[in-house]
């Protein structure tokens, strides 16, 4: 199980106060790092990303009471007040989680959801600050590796008919000169790729605008997709044809990758 790894002393000492103060709430299960801190990856400038996992069953009063209690510590905390004034891009980010996730059914208006990145982050990819929990070991027992084949060939179906949807509307929208809706419509699907590449490949992503190169070339082993995939969004003018070709190439991406 990864350990994490903390940049800065500030940073340790955050971690520490939180695991000192929240780890032997009784609604606690387990504190997860996340994110950066949680792979090693983390520099001096990295937020500190973590979710307190509450213990199964537990009423919604005393979920939100635990929630009360956080903010308040982060309000008033030395450690964190000291980490918090140490750069302009010092974050703490923190949720309080039930540990309870529910694939959603797309509407028109597509994905891409935060199903899979949020078990990824918090689940596949997590750290635990405290020991683990039986709510945390039963959501690993659960959701890992991967979900099960049905779900999944449910969801790719779904993503990748999403992605399809929105590319079709490239061209539509080039050709009634809205050229900022049709690349809205162009870097949604991007983004609907990468989701639906992670589900075909069954591994848990981190996010789909960021770490990609980590993801896609180090995760996935294909750096021949990460190479087109820098080459849809190069589009010097938001006018037909850049942005017609970049659909197109996009789709062939697609037809080529997100087999059911």
């Amino acid at each position: 199980m990864a350990q994490p790894v903390f940049p800065t002393e500030a940073h340790a000492r955050v971690a520490a106060a939180i695991a000192e103060t929240f780890g032997p709430d009784p609604a606690v299960d387990t504190i997860l790092i996340t994110n950066s801190c949680a792979r090693g990856r983390a520099t001096p400038e990295s937020d500190l990303d973590l979710v307190l996992l509450v213990k199964d069953g537990l009423p919604a009063d005393t979920v939100r009471a635990l929630e009360a209690r956080w903010a308040g510590f982060m309000a008033q905390d030395a450690a964190v007040l000291a980490y918090l004034h140490t750069g302009q891009y010092a974050h703490i980010h923190a949720d309080v989680i039930t540990g309870v996730y529910t694939p959603a059914i797309w509407d028109d208006g597509g994905g891409p959801d935060a199903f899979e990145l949020e078990i990824g982050n918090r689940i596949a990819c997590s750290a635990p600050l405290t020991p683990p929990g039986a709510a945390f070991m039963g959501l690993q027992a659960r959701w890992l590796p991967f979900y099960d084949d049905a779900l999944r060939v449910s969801r790719l179906t779904m993503v990748r008919d999403a992605c399809l949807y929105d590319l079709d509307h490239v061209p539509f929208f080039v050709r009634r000169d809205l050229p900022f809706q049709a690349f809205d419509r162009l870097y949604k699907a991007h983004q609907e790729f990468l989701q639906g590449l992670f589900i075909a490949w069954r591994r848990y992503p981190l996010a789909y605008n960021k770490w990609i190169h980590e993801q896609v070339v180090e995760w996935l082993g294909l750096p021949d997709v990460y190479a087109q995939l820098l080459w849809t969004l190069a589009v010097p003018e938001l006018t037909n044809p850049h942005l017609d070709d970049r659909a197109a190439r996009l789709h062939g991406l697609v037809t080529q990758w997100l087999n059911v």
